[in-house]
């Protein structure tokens, strides 16, 4: 199966579960796709809306029903959460607009919104206004890398696999900076 086919296969399914999940680099990775023809744009983008709205909602409710139980059970992640908490009872729409635009807090935030009692319509509406902006931005992103990655090396098709790689590496060592960071804090 040729890159083109596995991708037109698979790609769009691969995008959905990676931003479901944190999806910052996988997102990139389809715009930069885009950009080289194998995806379309506009559906990159509709897709990594849906798979974030719909991670962040089914964390947000996972908090709203088993959050405070949950984090009863565990005294250290509590100091963690009461920060957070307390941004919340201060910034609480900012917060929601905000948070999956700070790498490794994604997957966490709904769940403490969702524990911290705020509606699921409001929640909702701020996540649904959030996801279609941050899908846009990313996916834009990386479609831009396309066009400078173009514009310095011209023949890009020669290069593709290299290029993801490197993204795909850039996002795995932020990550693992991000878990390492957050090990020595904890």
């Amino acid at each position: 199966m040729s890159l083109q086919e596995l991708l037109q296969t698979y790609g769009y399914v691969v995008l959905f579960a990676g931003t479901f999940l944190e999806g910052e680099t996988i997102l990139i990775i389809a715009g930069f796709l885009a950009h080289e023809g194998y995806l379309k744009l506009p559906l990159v983008i509709t897709v990594a809306m849906l798979g974030t709205l719909a991670g962040d909602q089914l964390f947000f409710h996972l908090g709203r029903r088993k959050g405070r139980r949950f984090l009863e059970n565990r005294p250290a992640w509590e100091a963690k959460s009461r920060r957070a908490r307390e941004l919340l009872r201060r910034h609480q729409t900012w917060t929601i607009l905000g948070f999956r635009f700070v790498y490794g807090i994604r997957t966490v935030t709904p769940f403490l919104i969702g524990a911290s009692g705020i509606g699921p319509l409001r929640f909702l509406v701020l996540n649904a206004a959030a996801a279609i902006v941050w899908a846009i931005a990313v996916a834009l992103l990386g479609y831009t890398v396309g066009f400078a990655v173009e514009s310095a090396l011209g023949e890009v098709k020669r290069y593709q696999l290299l290029i993801i790689a490197l993204i795909a590496f850039v996002g795995v060592c932020a990550w693992l900076a991000r878990r390492l960071l957050s090990a020595r804090r904890g």
